[in-house]
């Protein structure tokens, strides 16, 4: 181990965290309708499968593109199979530019000389995190969050998280005073606040910020001068009222433009989820600070979009036709299946946070603890994965604050699939006994010992250090 680096020896990349320990489960014993109709169902992946054939019957009209020919019919294969540079192909970031608009209502204009294209949002983040901040700079992020963010922020980059304490008391919203309390937290702690990131929609909550918390977001970056990162890969994904509105739009209506905050205000986007195209490693940061793009875009070719993606998706992408019947249809089919396990969660006893986009619904299960602890909420949880057959996703490995909360996925399911997953809720819920104690009394001492561990594992390893 000695000749070996520190990053690769320490445990800072979170990977024993109950979120990824449930993949591993599931991959070990994954449901099959025919070959292993007892398996565990995966609930625990934020993937996007509702409008494959959409984008299949697109190709299929489309063949041209995806056999790398121009309008012509000539073969531009050659030309993208050599090197290409790293800014990226100008029609690509163009027609992404444009998408981006789009989905915004067009009332956001992007400049594709801002766009910056990384192998997806995760580098897109780290990106951002290595232009903005040194070792051992903090960033604040409201609670729950996503928890590959652990990763993705902090494992290569060596900055520090700062959670923004956020309850259920006002449905997980953004306030000031839990904004000025993450702040002072990071002045105890010595370290140095770089900026404040938000996912928007939220990862794992399934909402979208109000014009109320952008506000307040962008006022807070501005009187502590930070960086403000919005995380908006689920953007296009927002299926029901209130409507879809992007830091970007609210910077937008300031009035002075020459205000440095003008340029501390960043977006990520991302095709993974909106397009549900995760293995094709389409994402990009958007930024207005010029040595910010700069410096993300001479980073950019650690993590290339190959040309032949870029070249296909510039043609679907340019197709406005399709883009707008594409995410009409999409948001349709996210309402209609949201709504089915609302519906089915409802029937068995469990009430959802009500949300209105995303490709997850946070679920309450505080009920059904046998005490307001972190520790039975990972019992729960061992119970839904061993016994029900469901790997979900425990408030915990978001850092949420209160004991008893799960992210369940819809989207990565076929209607039957979700249909058995909700009988197995269902059924399990009508075999639990009522608890003698209410889960939903506040116990102080508890959420602190849960939270100081909120990486819990399957096995009983105490030797291996603790993520903080």
């Amino acid at each position: 181990m000695k000749f070996l680096s520190d990053k690769i020896t320490n445990n800072s990349h979170g990977q024993d965290s109950s979120y990824f320990l449930g993949w591993q489960e599931y991959e070990k014993n994954p449901y099959d309708e025919i070959k292993n109709p007892k398996g565990i169902i995966q609930m625990g992946l934020a993937e996007n499968q509702l409008s494959f054939d959409l984008l299949e019957s697109w190709m299929a009209h489309n063949p041209e593109a995806a056999a790398f020919k121009n309008p012509e019919g000539e073969s531009v294969f050659r030309q993208l199979a050599l090197f290409q540079d790293y800014h990226g192909l100008p029609e690509f970031k163009n027609a992404m530019a444009e998408f981006m608009s789009e989905i915004r209502g067009n009332k956001v204009d992007f400049n594709a000389d801002n766009l910056v294209l990384t192998a997806g949002s995760t580098s897109a983040n780290e990106t951002l995190i290595f232009c903005l901040a040194n070792p051992g700079d903090a960033f604040l992020l409201p609670t729950p969050y996503y928890p590959g963010f652990d990763r993705d922020l902090k494992w290569r980059t060596g900055a520090e998280i700062v959670p923004i304490q956020c309850f259920s008391s006002n449905n997980f919203r953004i306030t000031e005073s839990a904004l000025e309390d993450a702040y002072k937290e990071a002045q105890k702690r010595n370290l140095k606040v770089k900026g404040v990131l938000v996912t928007n929609p939220s990862n794992p909550l399934g909402t979208t910020l109000t014009r109320e918390e952008l506000n307040l977001l962008i006022t807070f970056v501005d009187e502590k001068g930070i960086h403000l990162i919005s995380d908006e890969i689920y953007s296009g994904t927002v299926f029901e009222s209130p409507a879809y509105v992007s830091a970007m739009e609210v910077l937008s209506e300031l009035k002075d433009k020459t205000d440095d905050v003008w340029e501390r205000v960043h977006i990520v986007y991302s095709l993974s989820k909106d397009l549900g195209l995760p293995g094709f490693r389409i994402g990009a940061l958007y930024s207005n600070h010029k040595m910010v793009v700069s410096a993300a875009t001479k980073m950019s070719s650690f993590g290339l979009i190959s040309s032949q993606t870029q070249y296909l998706l510039a043609a679907m992408l340019s197709d406005k036709k399709f883009t707008k019947k594409y995410l009409s249809e999409n948001q349709k089919r996210l309402r209609e299946r949201h709504e089915m396990l609302v519906a089915g969660l409802r029937e068995a006893g469990i009430e959802c946070l009500e949300s209105n986009a995303g490709l997850f619904c946070w679920v309450d299960m505080r009920h059904l603890l046998s005490s307001n602890t972190f520790e039975a909420e990972i019992e729960l949880w061992k119970k839904m994965v061993y016994q029900v057959g469901l790997n979900i996703s425990p408030g915990s490995s978001c850092h949420c604050t209160e004991p008893g909360w799960f992210r369940l996925c819809f989207a990565n399911l076929s209607e039957e699939t979700l249909g058995l997953a909700l009988k197995r809720i269902s059924s399990f819920v009508a075999s639990e006994q009522p608890v003698a104690t209410s889960p939903r009394k506040s116990n102080k001492s508890s959420k602190r010992k849960g939270f100081t561990k909120w990486v819990f594992r399957l096995s009983q390893n105490n030797d291996r250090n603790r993520e903080r």
